[in-house]
């Protein structure tokens, strides 16, 4: 009897203090406590839905509270969107929230297009009334508007400039044929899975102070470091770049190239540029071509470049970090092969100079050959991390840290204490020199013996 006496008495104080907490209350002074007075949406392009913001709406009262209402100020011509308990609306009357408990507000915006080429402010709010009080949650968004291709191409010799941002959706396609010039400032977007195909020739001609953008368009600061939001740009057979001061930045592969020139220009030409947060590789190439100069790679998930099936190669003055914030990489930051399977291999030439192979691993420099006789190499004047001992020649720094300023938040420039400095080789002879080579990734005029990497010390 007693212990009968004793569970009907804790569970009388159980149901009872159930009853009080949905019990709704009407003092004024019983209010709800908001998460966030404001929300902040950041650039976002017309036609283009936000992602999704909550807010949280608590009752720390005892008692429960009927919220009369919760509505968008704007109504239906509201370029904001709620959501309640699974509900998309824009009004909700007698919500009931009960004592010590809490809703989520899910919020949305797509700002419809607008004729204006500077990014525009939109505005709305969310109104809360309960027991007589009125709370507001402010709603703010900055829209850019922008040229969108959907799954487009370019037939033709074609120039897009710095007016408006580009935002491609599927894809679009550089066909044989045709030039696509980027001009200086522009800036090319890529929806989720989007690519840029070069059938043809693109241009992407940037410079130090007003560099070419590739990256997703998503803009809000959760995805400004995002690997793998787009496909990347892909070279095919007939394809030709120059690419230059340019940012390439969270795509699965930044830059894939599928076979060598079939005319007397090379492949690719990539300079003065900044390869970062791919979710594979910065580069991977085919049997092809790569000419760059002055660049800087990392945070890839597998490789910085990985080239397969031999190829051409001349790499000089690029800083290849191999620290990886998003990935635990276990390959080689630069992969180089003679071979795409045991009976596919090519000739390879592969010439690296004034690099710097730097990262995680014992070994950033991988090249694996089938035939001598189809290689041909030459490395000099790199720092490299590599337990191949056959790299200390050519006056190579093996195992020694560049001692970068701060890798942790990408700024690869070199200590006034690197041994990295004034080690380079005299590049004045290169046929590349004073178009691409005569100046680092900032703009400084290379001085020999130069230091290693993209940056010339100051």
């Amino acid at each position: 009897m007693r212990f009968i006496a004793i569970f009907c008495l804790f569970s009388f104080i159980f149901f009872a203090s159930c009853r009080k907490g949905e019990r709704i209350t009407l003092d004024p002074n019983a209010k709800l406590t908001i998460s966030n007075d404001s929300v902040l949406f950041d650039t976002i392009f017309t036609s283009l839905g936000s992602t999704t913001q909550r807010i949280k709406l608590i009752n720390y009262n005892l008692d429960a509270l009927n919220i009369d209402e919760i509505k968008l100020s704007g109504g239906n011509s509201s370029p904001f969107s709620i959501n309640i308990n699974g509900e998309n609306t824009i009004r909700r009357n007698n919500l009931v929230l009960n004592g010590q408990d809490s809703l989520n507000l899910f919020i949305k915006v797509t700002i419809n297009p607008n004729a204006k080429n500077l990014p525009f402010l939109v505005q709305d709010s969310i109104i809360l009334n309960s027991n007589g009080n009125e709370q507001i949650i402010q709603l703010i968004a900055y829209g850019q508007n922008a040229v969108f291709i959907n799954s487009g191409s370019v037939g033709s010799n074609t120039i897009w400039n710095k007016t408006l941002p580009y935002v491609i959706n599927n894809s679009v396609t550089i066909k044989n044929g045709s030039t696509l010039t980027i001009e200086p400032g522009s800036r090319i977007y890529f929806h989720k899975d989007a690519s840029m195909i070069v059938e043809g020739n693109v241009m992407a001609l940037g410079t130090a102070t007003e560099p070419i953008q590739f990256c997703s368009d998503r803009l809000e600061q959760t995805y400004s470091d995002e690997p793998g939001q787009w496909k990347g740009i892909y070279l095919k057979q007939m394809g030709n770049g120059i690419i230059r001061n340019v940012i390439v930045k969270n795509a699965s592969v930044g830059i894939t190239s599928d076979s060598l020139s079939v005319n007397p220009n090379p492949k690719l030409i990539l300079s003065n540029s900044v390869l970062k947060n791919m979710q594979v590789a910065g580069y991977i190439g085919y049997h092809s071509e790569l000419i760059g100069f002055n660049n800087l790679f990392y945070n890839c998930g597998n490789y910085l470049i990985y080239a397969v099936g031999g190829g051409r190669y001349n790499l000089k003055q690029n800083t290849f970090a191999g620290y990886n914030s998003n990935f635990a990489r276990k390959t080689a930051a630069l992969s180089f092969s003679d071979y795409l399977s045991s009976s596919n291999y090519n000739n390879l030439y592969l010439e690296l100079a004034n690099n710097i192979i730097w990262g995680n691993l014992t070994n950033e420099l991988d090249i694996q050959k089938k035939t001598t006789a189809l290689v041909q190499i030459a490395i000099l004047t790199n720092l490299i991390r590599t337990s191949n001992a056959n790299y200390n020649v050519n006056g190579n720094l093996l195992n020694t840290d560049p001692q970068f300023m701060s890798n942790s938040s990408g700024n690869f420039e070199l200590s006034e204490n690197s041994m990295a400095l004034k080690k380079g080789a005299n590049l004045l002879s290169d046929p590349y020199f004073s178009l691409y080579l005569n100046r680092d990734l900032m703009y400084r005029p290379r001085v020999f013996p130069s230091s290693l990497g993209c940056y010339e010390k100051k």
